[in-house]
């Protein structure tokens, strides 16, 4: 099956044009959908000290909780894409986090380390469904004029998701436990399903394949032999690792000498995700007076000077740190991931699955190896960690200027 863009003058009357009504229901489905997704995905970030001090474990074995989680989003991600374009877009997402809601809330029942690890990694198999097949679906449904704005505004989501998980979880958990935070985000993501199921319209576009292993593989060859989708797919996978490392352990840092902040304290760090949510549509109005590539690097070199400043000992340097960091992040990776949509040309929802593999792959593998940087020689261990993934993609940012 192939999908094309069609150019303004041929596009079909059926594509949704911003500002419609349509659109604004698009856009709020998806939004809550996002929210939710990494709302159920991260709320873990803030309490693994918790974690860490409950069952005696070391920073880097707390870490599997949310790697666990990423890795088996990745691993569904390459299954719910393609299956997605069998069965449609709409109904794989409502299932996923019906899923993804049930496997939290029983988190909070299971007493062991081993039965959270479990659920938490049901919960990224059941959250896969969202994470591969929202940007297809509006690739597919959005004005190609609209496109980059449309998934700026769903990353957005993404960002004050990820947020809100680990803020409310964090006050929540300070004033009660984690199970009754943990409790109340699973039944916030059941809000999150009605709202899909209520008012996300139902594909247009969409056309159902039915399932061909032999056009599957031929459609996954197609897609690294793309002169740009490769270099992509390895952006995620630099750039996410590089973000869930900083905010796995800066925790870590913030809690210890010389600041001990409580864990309502280090939550509220967690606000600066949204600045992602003001950067990922401005990235994508950008995209059209800058160029794609240079908005991705841009975003990079921001991350890099994010770093730098937290390097500093004065909180506030710190927290201004923390945001460059965060918009510089949002900003690259919502271009980076508009542009798989764009660049491919058949089986869009195994594209987009291919590159949250990688995304998701650079989340776990990272962000583990993040807690060995921080076991041996503590921030700066980290930092330097961070450093190293940032100059590999400002390098693969240069290759996809030169090839496209």
């Amino acid at each position: 099956m192939s999908f094309k863009l069609a150019s303004p003058s041929t596009a079909p009357s059926k594509w949704i044009e911003r500002g419609s009504p349509q659109f604004l229901r698009v856009t709020f489905a998806l939004f809550s959908a996002g929210l939710a997704t990494f709302a159920l995905l991260y709320y873990v970030q803030p309490i693994l000290p918790i974690f860490s001090k409950q069952f005696g474990i070391s920073p880097a074995e707390s870490s599997i909780a949310l790697s666990l989680s990423t890795v088996f989003m990745a691993l569904g991600s390459l299954f719910t894409g393609p299956l997605s374009d069998i069965v449609g877009r709409k109904s794989i997402m409502l299932i996923s986090l019906i899923l993804a809601s049930i496997f939290t809330l029983l988190c909070t029942i299971v007493t062991s380390w081993h039965g959270i690890l479990i659920m938490r990694a049901f919960t990224g198999l059941a959250l896969s469904g969202v994470a591969a097949v929202g940007m297809t679906y509006l690739s597919e449904e959005i004005h190609p004029y609209a496109l980059s704005f449309s998934i700026g505004l769903y990353i957005s989501g993404n960002s004050i998701g990820g947020m809100s998980g680990r803020l409310f979880v964090s006050i929540l958990t300070d004033y009660f436990s984690w199970t009754t935070a943990v409790s109340v985000i699973s039944c916030f993501s059941f809000l999150s399903a009605l709202i899909v199921w209520k008012l996300l319209p139902t594909s247009r576009h969409f056309r159902p394949v039915s399932l061909c292993l032999r056009k599957l593989l031929i459609n996954f060859c197609l897609q690294w032999r793309d002169k740009a989708l490769p270099f992509l797919f390895s952006e995620g996978f630099l750039l996410m690792g590089a973000f869930v490392t900083l905010f796995n352990y800066i925790g870590y840092r913030l809690l210890s000498a010389p600041w001990f902040l409580s864990q309502t304290l280090v939550g509220l760090i967690s606000m600066v995700y949204l600045t992602g949510s003001w950067s990922s549509p401005k990235a994508g109005i950008m995209i059209n007076r800058f160029g794609r590539s240079e908005v991705i690097i841009g975003g990079i070199v921001m991350m890099f000077c994010g770093l730098i400043f937290m390097l500093f000992q004065s909180l506030y340097i710190i927290f201004l740190g923390m945001i460059l960091f965060t918009i510089g992040f949002f900003a690259s990776h919502s271009v980076t991931s508009s542009w798989v949509g764009l660049r491919a040309r058949r089986a869009k929802g195994q594209a987009s699955s291919l590159y949250l593999f990688s995304y998701y792959i650079g989340s776990s593998v990272s962000g583990t190896l993040g807690g060995i940087c921080w076991y041996n020689s503590g921030w700066y261990g980290v930092s330097i960690f961070i450093s190293m993934l940032l100059i590999l993609a400002l390098f693969i940012g240069l290759c996809l200027k030169k090839r496209t």
